[in-house]
């Protein structure tokens, strides 16, 4: 994975998303930084940049993955006409036998994907720790640096089995003192805080019907203690919901504010069935949504109110979900979804193109608080960049941000990651993707041959 001191980037048409667009004009990226953006050709260009003719290219930020279970890529097409919990049901039986191994392999895989679609910041979301199967979180941190994706890995955790009232069985739970040690350790070894980190690490106990009123506190109390951020799945399906009042008598989002889960360090995963008052509460304190729209209908979970949401000054990013409850669906076609699924709901002017790419960028980079530094193409913000070949079939359309939302993923003539190319041409160049592909495929094979 290489870094040129300087790139240029001529003659792209430029969506920063937080500034006007430039139909024709250039990109400075100095090390791993933006240090110019405008219209024209660049005032001058120092000797030994590499320069990049980006003619027939749409630049955009690079895209924020906010939700993600990278080691479900070795069970994609599981449970296929199933409804979340049959499809939980499913999963938990395969997954305990999850080791270091199987998420290495599934974890280079669906990196590799993500790149591949335009993504350079992917969160992901491990809640499936047996015991005595190495380390995990290590596991895939190492494939996210192979791959050269921004990482925010969130250390899951499950206490509530069957014989609790949870949903998991009893064999794929944790004890709560192991959970919040081993949650601790993460932090200490592999959270950067730093500007420009590559890692970072989030506290994720994994859902209401999978975990205790005391993990969940609990976990509350680590994270703001080590000042890193909070995630959790949330008001995903009417069977939560109802989960929700008969074990605790108050709806999802309720449970969550009396517990202290609501503010501005929180993003929550899905948040589909909502009351005006859950939107509005969500919108007051700075909590942040991961939408995973593809996933929401693969399982029959409803649509969620991402305009409304938008208006109550939630921050809403995307997330593809595990690879197997949205399959292969690239990062990018979750804009697509997410406009479709909003004017399916609210009509035609619900949610415009342009609003669909800041989902995908800046709204992902506030969900994971990284806003300040990524999401945008201003000077100062890491060189996260996709260039999009708008030059083929997709020159029919007019609009580049239509062209891109809108259609079939274009190819990428570029993919910077902090100003390193981690995808040129279409192509991955910081691992072969036959290897990343065959990688996915040994961790699946592994992974049923242990079930």
């Amino acid at each position: 994975m290489s870094r040129s001191a300087t790139i240029v980037i001529e003659n792209a048409y430029i969506a920063p998303v937080a500034g006007p667009e430039i139909p024709s004009g250039h990109i400075v990226v100095e090390g791993d930084r933006i240090a110019r953006v405008g219209p024209g050709a660049p005032p001058a260009v120092p000797d030994g940049a590499e320069r990049v003719d980006a003619t027939g290219c749409l630049a955009t930020p690079g895209l924020v993955n906010t939700h993600h279970h990278l080691y479900q890529w070795a069970t994609q097409g599981m449970a296929p006409e199933g409804t979340l919990f049959e499809w939980l049901v499913t999963g938990y039986r395969l997954w305990a036998g999850v080791d270091a191994e199987v998420v290495w392999g599934a974890a280079t895989a669906g990196l590799a994907w993500l790149a591949k679609s335009g993504c350079t910041t992917s969160a992901d979301h491990h809640y499936v720790f047996p015991a005595g199967r190495g380390d995990l979180l290590a596991a895939e941190i190492e494939a996210a640096g192979r791959v050269g994706l921004r990482f925010h890995p969130c250390r899951g955790s499950m206490d509530r089995g069957s014989s609790q009232g949870g949903l998991p069985p009893d064999e794929v739970v944790e004890d709560l003192d192991g959970i919040l040690a081993a949650t601790e350790e993460a932090i200490r070894k592999y959270h950067d805080p730093s500007p420009g980190a590559m890692v970072r690490i989030a506290v994720a106990p994994c859902s209401p019907f999978s975990v205790s009123r005391e993990l969940m506190t609990a976990s509350a109390e680590l994270a703001r203690a080590h000042g890193v951020r909070l995630h959790t799945h949330i008001a995903e399906t009417l069977d939560e919901e109802e989960h929700c009042a008969a074990q605790f008598g108050v709806r999802p989002v309720e449970y969550l504010e009396r517990l202290g889960w609501l503010g501005p360090d929180v993003w929550l995963a899905h948040a589909v069935h909502l009351s005006d008052g859950d939107v509005r509460r969500l919108g007051e304190t700075g909590t942040g949504v991961a939408h995973c729209p593809s996933s929401n209908g693969r399982l029959g979970a409803g649509i969620a109110r991402v305009r409304d949401l938008l208006r109550a000054g939630a921050p809403v990013g995307l997330g593809v979900d595990g690879a197997a409850s949205s399959e292969l669906t690239p990062l990018a076609g979750e804009m697509r979804m997410a406009m479709l699924l909003q004017r399916a709901r609210y009509g035609p002017r619900a949610l415009t193109a342009r609003q669909a790419l800041e989902l995908a960028t800046l709204g992902g980079a506030r969900c994971l608080g990284r806003d300040a530094e990524l999401g945008s193409l201003e000077p100062g913000k890491l060189a996260d960049i996709a260039l999009w070949r708008l030059d083929g079939f997709h020159a029919a359309v007019d609009d580049p941000v239509v062209a891109l939302v809108y259609g079939q993923t274009p190819p990428l003539a570029r993919l910077l990651v902090g100003g390193r190319t981690v995808v040129e041409d279409g192509e991955l160049r910081t691992v072969p993707e036959d290897a990343a592909a065959e990688a996915g495929v040994r961790a699946r094979r592994r992974l049923l041959a242990a079930g």
